[in-house]
This record gives C-alpha cells, structure tokens and sequence, in this order.
C-alpha cells in the first residue's frame, strides 16, 4: 500500500530579499525564534509525514544539513537533493522521481508558513483521502490581491472549476497557497510538461490536469487561519511578528518541530530530553523542557 512522503522546496536565489540573503538561503532566515525551514517541516510532520526530501540548491545544501541533519533525532528520514536551476514548482517531482517511487507526495514550499484551528485534523482527513481515493488536494485562501498570486474559481457548491495564475481581472479571490497533496501519478504528469513562458514547469498545470481529471480537491482554510507567504521583507516581518504576537500570549509555538516529534511519538522522553538538551541556555529550550514538566 502506498503511503504519504514529503518534499520540501527550498531553492531560488531569494533575490527579492537581497542583501539579506545574499550569503545564506532565504528558508534558513530567522522567522521570529527559529529558521523558516522549521515551519514548513512541522507542516509535514503533523500531517505524520516522516520521510522528506529537502530541495536546494548547490550553494545552500551543507547548511541544511547542519540545521535538520538526517532527521533522526525527531524520528524522521530526511534526505536531500539539488536544483541546479530554479526550473519551477513542478519540478520538485522530476528531481524527486527517486525518493517518490511508488508513493503519493505532499509538497510544501520552503517559505509558507500555516497556523489554524483543528490544522492537524485536517491534514489527517486529507491524507486519509489521498491514499484511499487518489485524489489530490489544494489549498485556497482568501488575499486581498489577488493578481500576486495562482487563483482558483470555483463553482456555487464550492468545487474548484479552473486556475488561473497571476489573473489580470481576478474572478475569485482564492489563492492557492503552497502545500499540495499528489496521488503518486503526479511524477508522470510533471514529467510530460513543457516549460512555461517564462520558462518554468508550472504547478498550476499539475493542478489543471488534476482537475480536468475530476480528481482536484479544494480545502478553503477559511476564518481563523493564518498563511503568510515569505517572500518580501515586508512579508518576512510580518510574519515574525505574528509567530511573536501569538506565541508571547498564548504561551505556544508555532512550528516548533522538536515539541510535535515528542507529542506525535516520533520520539520518546529520553529522546526528547536528549533533542533538547542543546537549547538549554535559550527561551526556546526552556519552553521544551516546561513541555516535559507538564507531562509529569
């Protein structure tokens, strides 16, 4: 039976945020108090995703490596591969044929950040439904530019009827964020696409092809849900001072891969306390070890 593998994209040059990231990679930046990859590894992690792919580039790999190692110490398999050139999203599976084999695939894009209500049941409920019915996933939110992003239009039941990316004259304000659910079928479709205009390999044409096929699912994360995209400084701020704002009065964090490996049983206590161990001059490590304290 096929299960559920993951890849996280973190490629590019992060131009639009230079200097900041003319010598490190824009998803090891700081958001708040932890890199930019925590986050979406904790996506993953919570949809109980536990061998990932990171993607990067030749540049940026050692420094991956260094932050997120093997995964073993959180209970994963991490491994990693290169892009040479930023080719597009639905590259990912092309460079990814390898580690994918017979599985589905969530890709997740190295610069989204998600945070909601019930966001791990609803990943579960996904899944579930990936594996049993082959049908893959999209997640729309509501912008208030929508001509910056990939929109969907929908029908009055709900159900996604085309995408549109970068629209002049938007009918729907829907984005599709990045996180995406593929039946295993979705390394074949990337591997018969030809380059865009501007001369990528463009996930809007998996989705299209998925949803000619009847087989596109749309998840609307609706009111109390957060996605930031980190692309901009102003983005990057913005988004450290949500993660800061929420965590500082509800005593949580968001993205924080070390506590979800302990509260998912990725790992078991001593694990845990040997994990956290080297964050024990920090805020951070003390919030870890209160985790423990608590579970007494």
């Amino acid at each position: 039976m096929s299960r559920i593998v993951g890849i996280i994209l973190a490629g590019g040059s992060g131009t639009r945020l230079y200097p900041l990231t003319l010598g490190l990679s824009k998803q090891l930046l700081p958001i708040y108090n932890k890199p930019m990859i925590y986050y979406p590894l904790s996506v993953l992690m919570l949809a109980n995703i536990k061998n990932i792919l990171i993607i990067t580039t030749p540049e940026d790999i050692q420094n991956y490596k260094r932050v997120i190692g093997d995964g073993g110490s959180l209970g994963l398999k991490v491994s990693y591969k290169i892009q040479h050139q930023p080719r597009g999203l639905a590259d990912s599976f092309i460079i990814g044929k390898d580690f994918i084999k017979g599985n589905h695939v969530c890709l997740i894009l190295g610069d989204n950040i998600f945070f909601g209500s019930n966001f791990t049941g609803i990943l579960k409920k996904i899944s579930t439904n990936l594996i049993s019915k082959k049908i893959a996933t999209i997640f729309g939110y509501q912008v208030s530019d929508p001509k910056r992003y990939g929109i969907v239009n929908v029908n009055k039941k709900g159900a996604p009827v085309n995408i549109i990316e970068k629209p002049k004259n938007p009918k729907s304000n829907l984005a599709v964020t990045g996180l995406y659910f593929y039946p295993n079928d979705v390394v074949k479709k990337a591997s018969k696409l030809k380059p865009s205009k501007r001369g990528e390999l463009e996930i809007t044409s998996i989705n299209k092809l998925f949803l000619k096929e009847k087989r596109l699912n749309l998840q609307i994360l609706g009111r109390g849900f957060a996605w930031l995209d980190t692309g901009t400084c102003e983005s990057l701020t913005d988004a450290s001072n949500f993660v800061k704002t929420v965590e500082t009065r509800q005593g949580l964090r968001i993205g924080c891969i070390e506590e979800i490996a302990y509260m998912m049983k990725f790992i078991n206590k001593q694990k845990f306390l040997k994990l956290i161990n080297k964050f024990k001059k920090s805020s951070y490590g003390k919030f870890l070890s209160d985790i423990v304290k608590s579970k007494k």
